[in-house]
């Protein structure tokens, strides 16, 4: 495989730092080019002198002053959102890993698309807001989408060489998250501590809370119908408390393949960087004897309501899913600052929502999408 040149946004996150760990380990095979974060900056000064990239961007000024002068001669320091865009499409990258938490990724994902770069897709938020948008930019363009959240990398596997006219459903798995044996009556008052220890996973903060709240899940089904161009009818979710199986297509014949492995994100991160090759990875080998027994269980959309309400979104289709994400992403962020409750989340969300429902947009533009967004932020960020 010829040299890849990388462009990492969001590199200081769960995502981004497993790419580049799976970076450093075959070295001859890529350049790092360009890395983004936000406000880390600790951490982004020693991922550039690690990796040497033309480009270096950050969210504010306050912290591009922390690195000026500090990052190694030759790299440029670039800030806020143009330096975002200018990281995915203007630093020679012919491959860009979006792996930034939030909308905050639609516009430099499709600066790259139009710059023609291949696309490495942590950010579900981006198809989730905005699909319409993408993937008809992306097939225009004639750029690949590549998925890396491990759900949508085990279904792309399973696709691989089958005729789309075959099948029959996908069946996406969700371990549950943190709170997967407590009833509802038993998740008031719990605290963030408790919300951010997940059983099986490693994640950053706000996927890690999107997870305990189906939220992920809910975001994962949308992103499921843009990529794979299925109705919702036919994207179920299972729960699989192991974290075994990452996902499974089930085909008109009746048969069922899945994708399996332990819970480490750096096989689909690999996959994504080396399809359609296969690599040695870091992760360690499946032993499905000391695994034991892999249980699955039906949804339960009462337990789970935020899981209901994406695909309620989602088939309401325009700016509903924008509305959805925005909403969870503000009142997510006030559960981590302790302002409100971990079921206040679904009630901000679900409310939003129905306040959205008379306003919604059926095929919105880059500009409506981006004023919903703003809207529902704001919405949540009050509501009691």
């Amino acid at each position: 495989m010829p040299t890849r040149k990388i462009a990492v946004l969001g590199s200081t996150g769960s995502i981004g730092t497993q790419t580049l760990d799976v970076i450093a380990r075959d070295p001859e095979s890529y350049e790092v080019v360009a890395l983004a974060a936000g406000s880390n900056t600790e951490l982004l000064l020693k991922q550039a002198h690690q990796f040497r990239p033309g480009v270096v961007s950050v969210g504010s000024e306050e912290a591009a002053d922390k690195l000026r002068g500090l990052l190694p001669a030759g790299t440029k320091l670039l800030v806020g959102e143009e330096g975002l865009a200018e990281s995915a499409a203007g630093s020679g990258a012919d491959y860009v890993v979006c792996a930034l938490v939030g909308a905050l990724g639609l516009r430099s994902t499709l600066a790259a698309i139009d710059a023609g770069a291949a696309i490495g897709l942590a950010n579900k938020e981006t198809l989730v807001t905005a699909g319409h948008i993408v993937t008809k930019r992306a097939a225009v363009k004639g750029v690949r989408l590549l998925p890396i959240d491990s759900e949508h990398s085990a279904i792309f596997q399973c696709l691989n060489g089958e005729d789309d006219k075959a099948i029959k459903r996908l069946l996406i798995t969700a371990s549950g998250g943190s709170f997967r044996d407590r009833s509802r009556e038993e998740l008031v008052g719990v605290t963030v501590e408790d919300a951010l220890k997940h059983p099986n996973w490693s994640m950053g903060a706000k996927i890690t809370i999107d997870s305990a709240t189906m939220v992920n899940k809910g975001l994962e089904v949308i992103e499921a119908r843009w990529l794979f161009g299925l109705p919702y009818d036919r994207i179920d979710v299972v729960l699989h408390p192991e974290s075994i199986v990452h996902s499974m297509v089930e085909f008109t014949d009746t048969s069922v393949i899945a994708q399996l492995g332990n819970p480490d994100m750096r096989v689909p991160i690999q996959y994504a960087l080396t399809y359609p090759q296969r690599r040695p990875s870091p992760a360690s080998p499946l032993d499905l004897v000391k695994a034991g027994t892999l249980r699955f269980r039906e949804m339960d959309f009462a337990r789970y309501p935020c899981l209901r309400m994406a695909y309620e979104a989602g088939r309401a289709g325009g700016t509903a899913t924008t509305a959805f994400n925005a909403a969870n992403e503000a009142a997510v962020a006030r559960f981590l600052r302790g302002e409100i409750s971990f079921l206040a989340i679904e009630e901000i969300i679900e409310r939003v929502l129905d306040k959205h429902g008379a306003a919604a947009v059926a095929l919105p533009d880059l500009e409506t999408i981006l004023e919903t967004d703003a809207w529902a932020r704001r919405e949540a960020s009050v509501l009691k």
